[in-house]
């Protein structure tokens, strides 16, 4: 079964990652406390295994949380995921588009680059709590 694995929320532009236990998600706006709030990009999603691909092929152990995206996924392949409706808990995300490297993440770009590694981003359609072991599912 695909899982939630972690919730991270930027509370400054700029800012550290602060990994919590739940997050609330607010629909066209983005995770309560976030810095970044509306648009298409109010929420963020990784997998965990394109992460763990990216930096076995940097040969380095990097935590997650340099990614900078708000929500860690198992079990889910999130390739040409985009238009997609993805369920995360109770809440639903509109998935709007691939994930580019922010310019934070340079050292590691070119491995985010191939195969959707650095995620996707998306707008939140329906909102609520997510926490990490919720099921994630395309509908």
């Amino acid at each position: 079964m695909a899982e939630i694995v972690s919730i991270w929320i930027k509370r400054a532009h700029g800012g550290a990652m602060d990994r919590v236990d739940e997050a609330h998600l607010v629909p066209g706006r983005g995770l309560v406390g976030s810095a970044d709030q509306g648009g298409w990009r109010q929420i963020t999603i990784i997998s965990e295994e394109s992460w763990r691909n990216a930096t076995a092929e940097l040969g380095a152990d990097v935590d997650p949380s340099a990614r900078r995206a708000n929500v860690m996924i198992r079990g889910l392949d999130l390739q040409k995921s985009r238009g997609k409706k993805l369920q995360l808990g109770d809440c639903v995300i509109n998935v709007r588009g691939e994930n580019p490297p922010c310019r934070l993440m340079n050292e590691m770009q070119q491995p985010l680059r191939s195969h959707w590694r650095a995620g996707v981003f998306g707008e939140i359609v329906y909102g609520g709590t997510i926490r990490a072991g919720d099921s994630v599912r395309f509908l």
